[in-house]
């Protein structure tokens, strides 16, 4: 890499977060623009996505009566075409179309405290998966339900927002640098160094901050679905933020996070949430037959274990060099990976 090149750390707020940008980039880049760039990058995806916003694309689908096409932005599309196909592909432990419940549980812009009334119809509706009652029309740039549901999308979009920030960053003509949302990260090219990013991944702890181990990662992105950090307490009990449409309700297994590397955020984030879902052994099956990397972390007798799919968690000597590598902490007190 070149020594010309110069440091630049670029951050603004977005989707009730923060998006961040570490750049290594020539003399010649125009970084104040690059940063308006960004934030409009960030934004763009925010207001036709959000559930927060009532005005959003998003909503203005949700708001529609089923069987009515709904005009979207190519973005928006984008993003729900290949959440309908995590979700086939996963047999419906990803699902986009569980509004509903996210909000019913008080984890969506409805509030924070559970409605009981709420849980119990949607519990009874039992929608068949999304995938199947969500019609797309690319061509024409719109979309229909064929049932009556809600959509969201926080399971993919932001994965999808740092993607958007990463083809920004190279719109730029920078070539080494990483970006994130959230957790959800993208990284291009290398260090001044030659060295990869690393990327830390958190020991799934309620209340202190420390990692397991770092990803190496150039070229390609990570994202981590955790029931660490976004929960409510009901009698008692810590529920997760993430859904499982066949439950009704928060996901009840094992899988304390899951860590995935791919060549997109998007794919990363789809992929963590539909193998959380799945729990240690559906999940493994999954992973292993769509040859995703992943790391999953398992509570088991009050103990954290590893689970390590795909060449990027495998030791350094095996197969051709990845695009990641998964650097454990010696002394993270993991139970050796299974």
């Amino acid at each position: 890499m070149s020594t010309s090149l110069r440091r630049h750390a670029l951050s603004g707020a977005t989707m009730g977060t923060r998006w961040s940008a570490l750049l290594y980039a020539p003399p010649e880049a125009d970084i104040p623009a690059l940063d308006i760039a960004l934030a409009r990058a960030v934004d763009r995806v925010d207001r036709q996505m959000s559930t927060w916003k009532p005005d959003s694309d998003l909503m203005r689908l949700n708001a529609a009566s089923p069987g009515a096409w709904v005009p979207l932005p190519r973005e928006l599309l984008q993003v729900l075409t290949r959440g309908l196909e995590v979700g086939r592909m996963s047999g419906g432990a990803f699902d986009i179309g569980v509004g509903r419940l996210v909000n019913a549980w008080g984890f969506g812009a409805a509030g924070s405290i559970p409605d009981s009334e709420a849980i119990q119809a949607a519990l009874h509706e039992r929608l068949p998966p999304t995938h199947t009652v969500l019609e797309l029309d690319a061509p024409e740039s719109r979309a229909r339900r064929h049932a009556d549901f809600a959509l969201d999308l926080s399971g993919i979009a932001k994965g999808f927002a740092t993607d958007e920030m990463m083809r920004t960053v190279k719109a730029f003509g920078i070539a080494d640098g990483l970006v994130g949302l959230d957790g959800e990260l993208a990284a291009i090219g290398t260090k001044p160094d030659g060295t990869p990013w690393l990327i830390a991944v958190e020991k799934p702890d309620d209340d202190l901050r420390s990692p397991l181990g770092v990803i190496e990662l150039r070229d390609a992105a990570v994202a981590t679905s955790g029931d660490y950090r976004h929960w409510i307490e009901v009698g008692g009990t810590r529920l997760s933020h993430t859904m499982d449409r066949l439950r009704g309700g928060p996901i009840d297994n094992a899988i304390a996070s899951v860590s995935v590397v791919a060549a997109s955020c998007m794919e990363a984030d789809a992929w963590a949430t539909a193998l959380m879902v799945l729990g240690p052994t559906e999940g493994r099956t999954l992973a292993e037959k769509r040859g995703l990397d992943a790391l999953f972390v398992e509570r088991s007798d009050g103990k954290l274990g590893e689970i390590r799919i795909g060449p990027v968690f495998q030791p350094a000597s095996t197969g051709s060099r990845p695009l990641a590598r998964w650097r454990p902490r010696e002394d993270s007190n993991l139970r050796p990976p299974a």
